[in-house]
């Protein structure tokens, strides 16, 4: 909440299904508009929205001295966009917040919101969050240049107060997204329910793609979770898949624009790189590991996994030809157990292990990023 410059005008939260959205929403609400009128929540499943325009409303919503119009699934209401650009230019009194599917175009690509929109992502929990929920504790955020340099004090700080690893291969199954909490029995249930829907709702839905071709793009989605990570022959994939080598590069973007999988690139994923093939496929985190591919549960996987998914947040991460990772252009990093030592200008992240030693850091302590 704090990191959200709430001055903006527009601004949309992006995150995948039941990461929290809508909760984090009304916790701004109540925290910064106890009991005023000035600030309203929809919810555009709403029905009255299929006859009526969002900037109808607003416009009626400003008059009676409203000032924060919050809309909550922007991708249910048809011509968003337009109708926002339209708020925007044409009621200056009014703030919008609006949340949207993480595959939705808010900013490149969009040429009615394009420099407009204030756009952040909502992640799931990291490991220090689900953490401190668990344990009842409350550590504080690291950067990644502290964790390298003072890794030993930080991790001896954590451990006075509670065993890390106690918690750690939990957090890896079923702690990423917070409706854990509220029946873990069942988090794997609802996390492939949320999964389908993304895959037959969102992703088809923005990318335009008929439902016919749905079950190639699950197929696609199963063989890359049983095989992460990977460096995909793409020729291959397409004879699995049945479909093209263009096709195949297309879902392997819109896989990860829905926060699917992470793609790893030499120069770190951008703008150039998302023309050609990643140098590796990686699920987006470990949980949807579990839940498509349980049987893939090798630990180097799950650990690079993780790593991948915790440091990216924050950093910029890249392949490396010496190395598993290469952390904003300078740190490279094997990922691996307890036995790893690092080389000469390389460092280890370490799983079970409790605290490092020199350039040898534990795994988990990449999960107090954020």
């Amino acid at each position: 909440m704090d990191s959200i410059d709430w001055d903006a005008r527009l601004i949309c939260i992006k995150g995948f299904r039941g990461v929290g959205k809508t909760a984090f929403l009304l916790d701004y609400i109540k925290e910064k508009f106890p009991e005023s009128n000035e600030i309203l929540y929809l919810n555009l499943n709403n029905f009255y929205f299929t006859k009526r325009k969002i900037s109808s409303f607003a416009d009626e919503f400003a008059k009676r001295g409203g000032k924060v119009l919050v809309l909550d699934q922007i991708q249910k209401y048809p011509e968003w966009s337009e109708d926002l650009r339209l708020c925007i230019d044409q009621i200056p009194e009014i703030k919008i917040i609006f949340t949207s599917s993480p595959v939705l175009r808010i900013g490149e690509g969009n040429p009615d919101l394009d420099g407009i929109a204030s756009i952040y992502h909502l992640e799931g929990l990291s490991f220090r969050e689900y953490l401190n929920h668990q344990a009842g504790s409350n550590f504080r955020t690291y950067t990644f240049e502290e964790i390298i340099k003072n890794h030993v004090e930080i991790a001896q700080e954590v451990i006075a107060e509670v065993r890390p690893l106690a918690y750690f291969d939990d957090y890896l199954k079923h702690g990423y997204f917070p409706y854990y909490m509220d029946d873990p029995n069942f988090y794997i249930n609802k996390l492939l329910k949320n999964i389908n829907l993304a895959l037959e709702i969102d992703v088809p839905y923005i990318n335009q793609i008929e439902f016919k071709y749905l079950t190639k793009l699950r197929k696609l989605l199963h063989i890359i979770a049983s095989e992460t990570p990977f460096t995909p022959n793409v020729s291959k994939l397409a004879s699995s898949v049945e479909t093209s080598r263009a096709t195949i590069m297309n879902y392997l973007k819109y896989l990860k624009n829905a926060k699917l999988i992470n793609l790893l690139y030499s120069n770190g994923g951008g703008s150039d790189d998302q023309l050609k093939k990643p140098d590796m496929v990686y699920m987006q985190n470990t949980n949807l590991l579990h839940a498509i591919a349980p049987n893939n549960n090798e630990k180097s996987t799950v650990r690079q996994t993780f790593f991948y998914n915790q440091v990216s947040y924050k950093c910029a991460v890249a392949s490396s030809p010496k190395a598993d990772f290469c952390v904003n252009g300078k740190y490279k990093f094997f990922v691996g157990g307890r036995k790893l030592e690092p080389a000469k200008d390389i460092y280890a992240a370490s799983d079970v292990i409790e605290i490092g030693e020199g350039n040898k850091i534990p795994l988990w302590l990449f999960g107090f990023l954020y």
